[in-house]
């Protein structure tokens, strides 16, 4: 058998299946895709301060937050969300994101005028 052979032997999976019984009529329902103009609109503006930490509230009162261990919080100096997944049992923080490090870094660079001083191009 040659892999000429082996390419015409398979046949591939159709384009598109049908939906049948209940998963048919949700589907029907559905929204086309957004038009850029749509999303250029949806994401027009910053939310305030009060807003990002009211949704921060939220999502820690979420029953899968809870159960999976994980912990929002925004970053004081950077104002920047925060990400930690925490052992159950003995609540230390496993993960974070960013990392400490990387919040410094970023607070230090705030801090200076060095905007781009890590990324040098050579024309």
């Amino acid at each position: 058998m040659t892999i000429d052979s082996i390419g015409y032997a398979t046949t591939g999976r159709p384009m598109e299946r049908q939906i049948a019984g209940a998963d048919a009529a949700p589907m029907a329902a559905k929204r086309s895709p957004a038009t850029s103009v749509d999303t250029a609109n949806a994401v027009k503006g910053s939310p305030s301060l009060d807003e990002v930490n009211r949704a921060v509230s939220e999502l820690n009162q979420s029953p899968q937050a809870k159960s999976q261990g994980l912990e929002f919080s925004i970053d004081s100096d950077s104002k920047r969300t925060v990400v930690k997944v925490i052992d159950q049992s003995t609540k230390e923080v496993l993960r974070q994101i960013p990392t400490p490090e990387a919040l410094e870094i970023a607070k230090a660079m705030e801090k200076t005028s060095t905007k781009g001083v890590l990324i040098q191009q050579i024309a």
